[in-house]
C-alpha cells in the first residue's frame, strides 16, 4: 500500500471534521449525496474518484485546503471552472481543491483591466466585460475555464491583434505549496510570474488574475462550410491568405462533419466539410472587405453563417455542440508550415472520422503572438503559425477506444510536419518528453522556478514540471 493511500485510510474522523469546520465552503466525501455529481469531469472518457473534495469559496479556503493536503501527504489536484481535457483537474484517492465556486469578475473600465477569480469561465468574463465594450483575448468556447486557459497560454479570436491570454496578464495572486500567499507580476516574484504564463498549474494555485482588456463589442464572423472535396484547394489558399490578412481578422480552418441539428439545413446533416471560421473585431464594412478574398478565390460554399453579432455570441457559438460529459481524446502540435503532403494526410483522416463530432482545427497564432520573444514567457513556440488540435469526440462511451485510436494515428501521421511541441491544453497525459518538447529552451528555467516554489512537487497532477531538488 503506498503512502498516499495509507494516509487517506488513517485520517481520523476528528481531523476530517476539523478540516470541514475550517472551510467556509463544503467538504464533500465519498458517500455524500452530491459526491458523484460534483466529481464529474468535462471529459466523460475520464472517471476519477477523489477521497475529498474541498469546494473553496475564498482565498482562506484555498490556503486551508493546501495546508491540509500537504500536511497529510494527500495527492492534490486542482480544478477551476472549465474543461481540462486530460482530466488533470481531479485525482483518485486524494484531495480535489475545487475552485469552481470562486467566480467573481470585476472590471475597471477606465483602466481597461479585469480581475477574474479562477472558477470563472470564459463566458463569465465575456459577459462582465461586454457591457463596457471590452474583451480579454481568450479561447473560442464560452464554457472554457479562464484559469486553465490562461496558465496554458490561451489563444483565440483576438490573438492575432492582441496576443495570447498570457500576453495580457498583468498580475496573479497565488497560494504556494507551503500555504503562503503572494502576488506575482513583473516587479514582484517576477520569476513566478514568468512561469505562470504558460507553465500550467505547476507552481501554485492562482486565486485571481488581472488582465488587460481591449475594445471589442460587435464583431462580424461565423463559419463558412464547403464540401470536404474542396479541402486541398481551401487549405492551400488559406496558408497564403493568412499572413497578409489584417490582424483584426482571425480565421481558423476546421475539418469536421455538419451537425445533424438545427439551425443547420437538414439536407446537409452528416456531410463531411471543410470550414473557415472567422471573427473580425471591427466595423462590419471593414470585415466584409477583409473577408472578400474568401469569396473571390474559393468555390461557392455549402453554407455561409457569417453575420454581425455580439462578441460573446461568437465566443459561445459552439457551446451547444459540446456539452459536458462527451467522450474526448485530444492530440495537439504547433505547426509552422502547411505543406502539400500534410494537407493530403489531413484529408485522408478526415475521411476516417470515427464519429460526427470528431474534428481537426488549425488556430492561427501569428501576428502579435510572434512579436513576443520566446523567452519572455514560459510559452515557448512563438515561431509557430498555427496551433493544431485533433479531437476524437462522441457521446457514446463505447466509442472511447475508436476515438483514441483514430486521434493517435492521425497525430502520428502529421507529427513529422510539426514543430514537435504542443499547446498543453490540447494534450492528454503523454509523458515527460512531450512536455520538454513543448517548453523547449524554457524547460530548464521552469525547473528552476519549480525548485524554488514547489520543491516537493505538491502540485503534480498536471503536465508536470518535475523539480530536481
Amino acid at each position: 500500500m503506498n503512502t498516499l493511500v495509507k494516509n487517506r485510510t488513517f485520517l481520523s474522523e476528528a481531523a476530517l471534521a476539523d478540516f470541514a469546520l475550517r472551510l467556509r465552503g463544503d467538504l464533500i466525501r465519498e458517500g455524500d449525496a452530491d459526491y458523484d455529481e460534483v466529481r464529474q469531469l468535462y471529459n466523460g472518457m475520464i472517471d476519477k474518484r477523489p477521497f475529498l473534495i474541498a469546494r473553496c469559496t475564498n482565498v482562506t479556503d484555498v490556503i486551508t485546503a493546501v495546508n491540509f493536503g500537504r500536511e497529510n501527504n494527500l495527492l492534490i489536484a486542482v480544478r477551476g471552472g472549465g474543461h481540462n481535457g486530460a482530466g488533470l483537474g481531479s485525482c483518485d484517492d486524494g484531495l480535489l481543491i475545487d475552485l469552481s465556486q470562486m467566480k467573481n469578475v470585476q472590471v475597471d473600465s477606465e483602466q481597461r483591466t479585469v480581475r477574474v477569480q479562477p472558477g470563472s469561465t470564459q463566458g463569465d468574463m465575456d459577459q462582465a466585460t461586454h457591457k463596457y465594450g471590452l474583451a480579454v483575448p481568450a479561447g473560442i468556447v464560452a464554457s472554457t475555464g479562464v484559469a486553465g486557459l490562461t496558465l496554458g497560454g490561451g489563444h483565440g479570436y483576438l490573438s492575432r491583434k492582441h496576443g495570447l491570454t498570457i500576453d495580457n496578464l498583468l498580475e496573479a495572486d497565488v497560494v504556494l505549496a507551503d500555504g503562503s500567499f503572494v502576488t506575482a507580476n513583473k516587479t514582484q516574484h517576477s520569476d513566478l510570474f514568468w512561469a505562470l504564463r504558460g507553465g500550467g498549474g505547476n507552481f501554485g494555485i492562482v486565486t485571481s488574475f488581472v488582465f488587460q482588456a481591449h475594445p471589442a463589442h460587435t464583431i462580424y464572423g461565423g463559419p463558412i462550410f464547403w464540401d470536404i472535396a474542396h479541402t486541398r484547394q481551401i487549405m492551400q489558399w488559406y496558408r497564403d491568405f493568412l499572413p497578409q490578412a489584417p490582424e483584426e481578422l482571425s480565421t481558423f480552418i476546421g475539418l469536421k462533419t455538419m451537425p445533424s441539428a438545427a439551425p443547420f439545413p437538414e439536407e446537409l446533416w452528416g456531410k463531411k466539410v471543410c470550414a473557415l471560421i472567422s471573427c473580425y473585431n471591427g466595423p462590419t464594412e471593414d470585415a466584409k472587405a477583409a473577408m472578400q478574398p474568401i469569396y473571390d478565390n474559393l468555390p461557392t460554399p455549402l453554407l455561409d453563417g457569417s453575420a454581425e453579432m455580439p462578441y460573446p455570441a461568437m465566443q459561445a457559438l459552439f457551446d451547444p455542440l459540446l456539452p459536458k460529459g462527451l467522450q474526448w481524446y485530444w492530440k495537439g502540435d504547433f505547426v509552422k508550415e502547411l505543406h502539400d503532403e500534410v494537407i493530403d494526410v489531413h484529408l485522408e483522416f478526415a475521411h476516417k472520422f470515427p464519429s460526427p463530432q470528431s474534428l481537426m482545427h488549425l488556430y492561427p497564432i501569428d501576428g502579435a503572438v510572434q512579436r513576443v520573444g520566446s523567452g519572455e514567457t514560459a510559452w515557448n513556440h512563438r515561431d509557430a503559425t498555427w496551433s493544431m488540435v485533433i479531437c476524437g469526440i462522441d457521446s457514446d462511451p463505447g466509442q472511447a477506444e475508436a476515438l483514441a485510436t483514430w486521434a493517435k494515428a492521425y497525430w502520428q501521421a502529421v507529427h513529422p510536419y510539426t514543430l514537435g511541441g504542443a499547446y498543453i491544453n490540447f494534450m492528454m497525459e503523454e509523458g515527460q518528453e512531450r512536455i520538454k518538447a513543448t517548453y523547449g529552451d524554457n524547460y530548464e528555467r521552469l525547473v528552476s522556478v519549480k525548485n524554488r516554489y514547489d520543491p516537493q512537487n505538491v502540485f503534480r497532477v498536471n503536465q508536470n514540471i518535475k523539480p530536481t531538488v
